[in-house]
């Protein structure tokens, strides 16, 4: 265990370094911070810090930089989240107010999470799987063709074409419509099918056929494994930390293209709290020089879909954390009130 002065070395090293991009001397330490000991005692906890791993020598004629395990300690024990000014929140709340639909939302939140922390933004959209059921709503194309829509609890919209063996009347539509609403919006996705295995029985003979079929390309749209969908901004950011990554930052960019690379990045979506993966922790080999900050939004306790940015490891990680956990909370808010 360290010492709580070493630790207190440890955050003035981490500060100093994210803030001035300069490796950092025990003489500039103890004049920039109030660390009440002389600069022999730093260098002493400089060399501790750097024999258990926590910062390293970038070259014999530098001052100290943090490790990936300094970086850890850091976010683990010694970082708060920064919360974000009255006037951000308020810059925030109204951006993200302008939305007209869901691409719009993800759409703004991307670019503004991107302007916010100066890094790669990247954004989930909320998973079909962990949906509710807004509303259904059925259309007549033709005397025996209908068009199906669902509408989700977090704005996504999903059509579907459906052929009958025969004309469906307005008095049919309108009957089934009003039904199906009533047995399953604001249910799970996964409760619906339950909901409305009896449907059919309740309508006369000859109406049944139609309203199976309906059900039919309902329970389809349901349990369809959709795609995850990901969009990804603000990778300029990244050519002004070039010197931040040890050989080039081709690497990093060709990751960020791949899409499962980004699923994986942001983590398991059930999971609300916020996660911080630094430099090695990452998975993916691009990415060993980056830092992944996460965080799961949704329009109530459970998260349908995670936020996050990537950026690299001397990153500003109380102001980082605080943009990103701002951002879900308003995403969250709108998707409940959309």
């Amino acid at each position: 265990m360290l010492s709580e002065r070493r630790l207190e070395v440890l955050r003035a090293i981490v500060q100093d370094y994210v803030g001035t991009e300069e490796p950092v001397g025990s003489k500039a330490l103890t004049e920039r911070h109030q660390l009440g000991v002389s600069p022999a005692t730093v260098r002493n906890d400089m060399a501790v810090l750097e024999d258990e791993g926590y910062i390293a020598q970038p070259h014999t004629s530098a001052g100290r930089i943090p490790t990936d395990k300094g970086y850890r300690l850091f976010v683990d024990k010694l970082a708060g989240v920064k919360p974000l000014s009255v006037a951000e929140r308020r810059a925030i709340q109204n951006f993200l107010d302008g939305a007209v639909d869901l691409d719009d939302v993800v759409g703004r939140t991307v670019r503004l999470l991107a302007q916010l922390t100066r890094q790669v933004a990247v954004v989930q959209y909320p998973s079909l799987t962990r949906s509710s059921v807004r509303h259904v709503e059925l259309l007549s194309l033709a005397p025996a063709r209908l068009m199906l829509v669902l509408i989700t609890d977090t704005g996504r919209v999903e059509q579907r074409i459906v052929d009958c063996v025969a004309p469906v009347g307005e008095t049919l539509l309108a009957d089934l419509r009003a039904r199906l609403n009533s047995r399953i919006v604001g249910r799970r996705f996964s409760d619906v099918p339950p909901q409305v295995q009896d449907l059919p029985e309740s309508f006369e003979p000859d109406d049944r056929p139609a309203v199976a079929t309906v059900l039919a390309t309902l329970l389809e749209t349901l349990v369809e494994e959709k795609e995850e969908r990901i969009m990804l901004g603000g990778a300029a950011n990244l050519t002004r930390f070039n010197h931040d990554f040890p050989m080039t930052i081709r690497p990093v960019l060709e990751a960020l293209e791949e899409q499962m690379v980004l699923l994986k990045l942001l983590g398991e979506t059930r999971d609300s709290t916020m996660t911080v993966r630094i430099g090695h922790e990452n998975f993916h080999e691009g990415l060993n020089s980056t830092s992944v900050v996460a965080v799961g939004y949704g329009s109530g306790d459970e998260a349908v879909a995670k936020l996050g940015v990537v950026g690299p490891t001397r990153m500003d990680y109380p102001g980082t954390m605080g943009a990103v956990r701002a951002v879900a909370r308003y995403v969250g808010q709108i998707l409940a009130e959309s």
